[in-house]
């Protein structure tokens, strides 16, 4: 019993974790969302096998089905949103690059660190 709890602790863990990444995406802080996917990967790891092959009851197993939609549909809402970031983020990074191109078109400028 200790272990099953153990287990379901753990994915209502990873529920409020990214329900907690999923606010901080929606308020642009995107360092709090880095930080808490560290914690989020560390549960992950929790949920590798030995844990997998418990048997869960009816009830635990329909909890286990909620939790991983509403995980999964944090974590698509969080990619909805850092999708425009990383576009951004892609475009300015293409713009620097042809940026320093043209202007040192042989690459004998100032040490690229």
């Amino acid at each position: 019993m200790g272990q099953l709890h153990d287990l379901m602790r753990c994915y209502e863990s990873l529920a409020t974790l990214s329900a907690r990444m999923l606010c901080a995406a929606r308020a642009d802080d995107w360092d709090a969302v880095e930080e808490l996917d560290g914690e989020y990967r560390r549960l992950v790891d929790d949920l590798r096998p030995p844990r997998m092959a418990m048997l869960l009851n009816d009830q635990q197993r329909a909890r286990k089905y909620v939790l991983i939609r509403q995980i999964l549909a944090d974590d698509a809402a969080i990619r909805d949103l850092a999708d425009p970031q990383m576009a951004r983020m892609s475009s300015l990074l293409a713009y620097d690059h042809s940026r320093r191109a043209r202007s040192d078109p042989y690459g004998v400028g100032e040490p690229r660190a």
